[in-house]
């Protein structure tokens, strides 16, 4: 199979290319694309979660835990947290991703098994559209895709490492299948990696109301920035001073 240099070069390259379509196709702005690329990229050692241990599980722990507290910040602002509130929530989901999300994986998970599917990327793209929201549903997309595309990519690299080509000769390894694949040998694992993707869907199909909150709340923001900058405006603590206000 493909080594983890393997990997996490072909979904940098991937990224980087993700990211240039949005900014040119897709009117995304620069920080948008270069945060699809990056998410891209560190995607394609997602697969490989369901190893033992290693570098792609000690990268992603760490990244993950520190990450995706800051991209939750949006929603943090929906539910009206205070900055300790925030402070908080972003500490209790390092602990959670940190020492038990991670975790599971290392005792519940096979190398090769459910983990390495397509409905695993589908999966791991829905968890990524829960933890962005943002203001724009076409911009939450193409964050989530970009790390669907990176899991693809690992995916793809692992079948093609499964094929060996000589001199007048094709022949597959026995992995060959073993990561493009829709249902696996364990069919426990089958129905809770079903389970889950339709979960995802059910709870994103619901959350899309939240684009609607924080689009009203950008609105409201702009708003006030424009009445701030409009001639003779004085902070509401002030506006009382003149005469006329206290006839």
């Amino acid at each position: 199979m493909a080594d983890f240099k393997t990997h996490i070069t072909a979904s940098t390259a991937v990224g980087a290319a993700y990211g240039y379509w949005g900014v040119t196709s897709q009117s995304m702005t620069l920080e948008t694309s270069i945060l699809a690329g990056g998410l891209c990229s560190v995607s394609g050692m997602l697969p490989d979660l369901d190893s033992d241990g290693g570098i792609p599980l000690r990268e992603i722990s760490m990244f993950a835990a520190a990450v995706i507290p800051m991209m939750m910040l949006n929603r943090f602002r929906d539910l009206d947290l205070s900055h300790e509130s925030m402070a908080l929530a972003a500490m209790l989901i390092y602990v959670v991703i940190r020492f038990v999300a991670f975790e599971f994986f290392k005792r519940f998970t096979v190398h090769r098994g459910m983990w390495h599917s397509i409905p695993a990327a589908a999966s791991a793209g829905l968890i990524a559209y829960l933890v962005m929201p943002c203001p724009s549903n076409a911009e939450r997309a193409y964050k989530a895709v970009a790390v669907v595309v990176g899991f693809m990519v690992h995916l793809i690299l692992d079948e093609i490492w499964a094929v060996e080509v000589g001199v007048g000769r094709l022949r597959t390894k026995k992995s060959f299948g073993t990561a493009l694949k829709f249902l696996g040998t364990n069919p426990l694992a089958n129905v809770i990696v079903y389970a889950m993707l339709f979960a995802l869907i059910y709870i994103a199909a619901s959350d899309n109301q939240i684009a609607g909150r924080l689009r009203e709340r950008a609105r409201y923001d702009l708003t006030e920035q424009d009445s701030w900058s409009a001639p003779g405006w004085q902070p509401p603590m002030f506006r009382a001073s003149r005469p006329q206000d206290y006839r």
